[in-house]
């Protein structure tokens, strides 16, 4: 585990014109996997953000795609911080799934989705049936663990309505997100991380959970819920409960006791790629 800060494997180039996009590419030597990976960072992250995961998955045989999500890492949209909503992350996954099937036809699509990355491929899933062929919820953020302070709730009732694309700081350290101290730093000097929201997106946010009880029983693929031992993001018993209230019988769910909420690039985070694997193989 102390190796695991030592390598960062250098990131991919973005691709697409409407849609920004990451791909990595299964390795040659590698036997290839049935199925493959659409990967949704959260609020504030970048698709870069999945270099880990998609290094480990690609070795061992999984190719994976990844957008940049509007407003954040590298899209040209302006304010950065700003989608008008949810539902436009939500389109931009469904376009990219579209791009993935027409190069890989016949093959398995998997979404995985942390932090609101997770709402969102919740979402696209549920409103979508038959889009995916499974569904990985990674620290999902079907409800707010935050500590915003006074003054982003009264810019928020002040400035919702005539000015939206207003933002505001997200309250979250790379210390709350992974003990990787190395990473730590690299997150911090890295532009691309953006610890801003407008005030449109996070509402938009806030409705898009209060939707997801009434959507929780039109899922019908498997399921894997991957939680860390400590969320200082996310309100960990909502994501318990949601998991309890799913109908389908495929659902599985596993915890990470030492862990941070950004389990794909904290410390002890290739047990969690080698569970995902575990899963995802007997599902292709």
């Amino acid at each position: 585990m102390g190796t695991e800060s030592a390598i960062i494997p250098a990131v991919p180039e973005l691709f697409g014109t409407e849609v920004l996009y990451r791909k990595w590419e299964a390795r040659p030597l590698a036997p290839p996997a049935k199925g493959l990976f659409l990967l949704v960072h959260g609020l504030g992250a970048q698709s870069s953000r999945w270099n880990f995961l998609a290094e480990y998955l690609a070795a061992a045989g999984w190719t994976s795609y990844a957008p940049e999500l509007r407003g954040y890492g590298l899209t040209p949209e302006r304010p950065r911080g700003h989608v008008d909503s949810l539902r436009v992350w939500e389109g931009d996954v469904l376009a990219l799934r579209e791009t993935i099937a027409a190069e890989n036809p016949g093959r398995k699509i998997f979404i995985l989705g942390e932090s609101v990355g997770g709402l969102v491929a919740f979402n696209a899933v549920c409103r979508h049936p038959g889009a995916f062929s499974g569904l990985v919820l990674m620290s999902p953020d079907f409800k707010n663990g935050l500590k915003f302070p006074l003054s982003s709730y009264l810019t928020l009732a002040a400035c919702l309505l005539f000015h939206p694309q207003k933002t505001i700081p997200i309250p979250y350290t790379s210390a709350m997100l992974t003990r990787d101290a190395a990473h730590q730093a690299v997150m911090d000097a890295d532009p691309g991380e953006l610890r801003i929201g407008s005030l449109a997106c996070l509402m938009s946010i806030m409705r898009e959970q209060v939707k997801v009880k009434k959507l929780a029983p039109t899922l019908n693929i498997p399921v894997l819920f991957l939680l860390p031992g400590t969320d200082y993001l996310v309100d960990e018993r909502a994501n318990r409960k949601l998991f309890a209230k799913l109908r389908f019988a495929d659902k599985t769910i596993a915890e990470y006791p030492e862990m941070l909420h950004a389990l794909s690039i904290d410390l002890g985070r290739e047990k969690v790629f080698r569970d995902l694997l575990d899963w995802a193989g007997p599902r292709t």
